[in-house]
């Protein structure tokens, strides 16, 4: 660390003193300056770069903005320079939405390291494969060594088990030079129980609004100009000193904010103009429950139109296609055993409640979706997620609990639709590991706060018992992904698969770019089990679910162009065995 001055600031409105420590080597407490609109600054040597803030006397704190936490989220920060990354992406020209398919992966199960190196190892994997977009669960720093990452307290520090600033810094831009994009999953809507010290500094929460995590982050009342400040600056740092192409914006409806302009508006805006100025598609896409597609409606003059975010995920095709493939019924999936739910969901919104009626929430849910102002590409899609695996008892996947050839047709209806498809890691070879749900909390009234937490939540649904502990070392264990596998069996059957589909995706326009409404999209019970039948152009996808065999009518001229299961072709007959799909060219 040089031994130049370093200016140090921290916003701390309400403090009547606030002492910079630093070093750890060398320790030494000085008192900071207040200056405009309650910053706090002083110019010193930084020593060997750590350092903290005491507020009134009070105990150190980590720096709010601190890019590093050497020793976990409750130590001093670390002086980091992204100026000095050594970048070799100014040939990247990045990915737009509309071409991307999303991989999502958590950094520490991806690989037994657990590291963005160890990730980067992997990346010719992922261009073989055929996706575009890599997307990271949440790397901002959090507590302990193990974790989702969505209890991250240190929003702009990078998560030092990881690999630090530096190790991201390689990931972006080894993936870069393999022509992958890079997205971040980012939470603004609230922060970890463990290691939150933001409201000791400043009015960051409020009780004005509420949320499922308690107090709401405050965008809207006294003192929030800085917290949005504090928010905007923290996607600024990501799309420009880290060179990510996106971020994934969590639950945005828990952003609660009465202002004319909202958050959300403020930070599109922003990343468009980072794309400008670098000429590289920046996209932030939001996770929400409303079925809203104001979030992502285009703003117009004088404040008409919704945020203007690029996408937003698009739950209820998940929903439509777990019902399909395993009948189960219970919670939310229940309004989706409607016959016409996967007829409605794969051929003209993403949104099976539109203005519909839920039975789950016992009302009218959702807005219609106009294609002509935003297409089918907009909405981020899936057959799994870390959300849908984690949060089941024992973190089976879908695959876990079917035939291979259902999970083929799955993935098939996945990938040849007018959504953006995004995989979850190991999600293309059938990985037989399971991912659940894990912590590493040092508190131990908070590890077993959340173990009776769980346990009461799936005992509502008739899973007690059957709760992995988060804390166990071994739940990590057992869902990291076993990369042995990917070249056996059956495991490698399904990779060629997906391969097989996302290279007809890229070769078949229609499959993507078939607008919403103008699929023709049929499901009928069909020799004893039910013929599922989606056209997009020129291309029919057919499948049969569960039971019997099916023989179908092939049009003059028409080819399959890929099968799975027992699939054969008698004179100009398709003929379709249990849990078969085929993807027909030629098929209008």
């Amino acid at each position: 660390m040089t031994s130049s001055a370093h200016t140090y600031r921290v916003w701390a409105p309400d403090a009547e003193r606030v002492d910079l420590h630093v070093g750890v080597q060398d320790p030494r407490v000085e008192p900071m300056t207040q200056v405009d609109g309650g910053w706090w600054a002083l110019s010193t040597d930084p020593g060997d770069g750590r350092y903290a803030f005491a507020l009134d006397g009070g105990d150190p704190r980590p720096d709010p903005r601190s890019r590093r936490q050497p020793d976990g989220v409750h130590a001093p920060s670390a002086l980091v320079d992204t100026g000095t990354f050594a970048w070799t992406d100014d040939g990247w020209n990045g990915v737009e939405l509309r071409d991307a398919v999303v991989y999502e992966l958590h950094v520490g199960t991806f690989t037994p390291e657990g590291t963005f190196d160890a990730v980067v190892d992997h990346l010719d994997h992922l261009v073989d494969l055929g996706v575009t977009v890599v997307e990271l669960m949440p790397v901002a720093a959090f507590p302990g060594r193990h974790g989702w990452g969505y209890d991250g307290v240190d929003l702009y520090a990078v998560h030092e088990t990881y690999g630090g600033p530096e190790g991201l810094a390689r990931l972006v831009d080894a993936a870069h030079a393999r022509g992958l994009a890079v997205w971040l999953d980012v939470v603004h809507n609230h922060l970890g129980p463990s290691g939150n010290y933001l409201a000791e500094f400043g009015p960051y929460f409020t009780d004005r609004h509420h949320t499922p995590w308690g107090d709401a982050v405050n965008l809207d009342g006294p003192g929030s100009d800085e917290v949005r400040a504090f928010l905007l600056d923290n996607v600024r740092l990501w799309l420009e000193d880290y060179h990510l192409d996106g971020l994934r914006l969590d639950a945005v409806h828990a952003l609660h904010d009465e202002r004319a302009v909202h958050l959300l508006e403020e930070q599109a805006a922003l990343a468009d103009e980072i794309a400008r100025e670098t000429g590289v598609p920046r996209t932030l896409v939001a996770e929400s429950d409303r079925n809203d597609p104001s979030f992502v409606a285009l703003r117009g003059p004088g404040g008409s139109g919704g945020y203007g975010l690029h996408g937003q995920w698009a739950d209820d095709v998940h929903h439509m296609l777990h019902v399909l493939l395993t009948g189960e019924s219970q919670g939310y999936y229940h309004d989706f055993t409607d016959p016409d739910a996967a007829v409605k969901v794969l051929g003209r919104s993403p949104f099976l409640h539109d203005g519909t009626y839920s039975t789950f929430r016992g009302r009218v849910h959702g807005r219609p979706v106009d294609p002509r102002v935003t297409p089918g590409w907009r909405f981020v899609a899936s057959l799994q997620t870390h959300d849908q695996i984690g949060n089941r008892a024992a973190g089976d996947r879908v695959h876990h609990g079917i035939p291979a050839g259902r999970h083929a047709a799955g993935a098939a209806l996945l990938l040849t639709s007018p959504y953006t498809p995004m995989l979850f890691m190991g999600e293309e070879y059938a990985a037989s590991t399971p991912w659940q749900y894990f912590t590493d909390h040092a508190e131990d009234w908070l590890a077993q706060a959340i173990r009776e937490g769980r346990e009461r939540e799936f005992a509502e649904h008739g899973w007690a018992g059957d709760v992995p502990d988060p804390q166990d070392r071994g739940t990590v264990a057992a869902s990291t992904l076993r990369w042995e596998e990917v070249h056996r069996g059956e495991h490698a059957t399904m990779l060629d698969w997906y391969r097989t589909l996302l290279r007809l995706r890229r070769e078949r326009p229609a499959l993507r770019e078939t607008p919403l409404g103008e699929a023709e999209v049929r499901r009928e019970p069909a020799g004893g089990g039910e013929l599922l039948t989606v056209a997009r152009g020129a291309v029919g996808v057919l499948v049969l679910l569960r039971e019997g065999t099916a023989t179908v009518d092939l049009p003059e001229h028409a080819e399959v162009l890929a099968r799975f299961g027992e699939v054969t072709v008698e004179q100009d007959r398709l003929v379709l065995g249990a849990d078969s799909v085929a993807v027909v060219g030629g098929w209008s």
